[in-house]
């Protein structure tokens, strides 16, 4: 899978980076979340600081064009992006997770 960066618009009202990318892929089109660990990868960032907004694939392609948002950390993504954005990107999971779990230690 090769990402190649189409542009870049800073935002530093938001402290993020709007980027706009092109995907290359050799068979169906890619999860969400291998999409954001390539550019993670590619931006040399951490993936929960990467929210994938939009994800289109032409039929028959193998081409998909995207575009998300790239937060300097990931407490700012947790501030700025609405919770569905944040549930699919599967940021904040693990604390979520852990959180849910000490409860239940404690009642035991």
């Amino acid at each position: 899978m090769d990402v190649d960066i189409i542009s870049e618009t800073e935002n530093p009202m938001l402290h993020r980076t709007d980027v706009t990318f092109e995907l290359v892929h050799e068979d169906a089109t890619p999860s969400r979340l291998q999409v954001r660990d390539s550019l993670a990868a590619k931006l040399n960032k951490d993936a929960d600081e990467v929210v994938i907004r939009k994800l289109d694939t032409k039929f028959g392609m193998r081409k998909t064009v995207g575009q998300a948002k790239v937060y300097d950390t990931a407490d700012s993504a947790r501030d700025v992006e609405q919770d569905h954005m944040l549930e699919r990107n599967k940021i904040g999971a693990e604390e979520e997770a852990e959180a849910d779990a000490e409860p239940e230690a404690e009642e035991a």
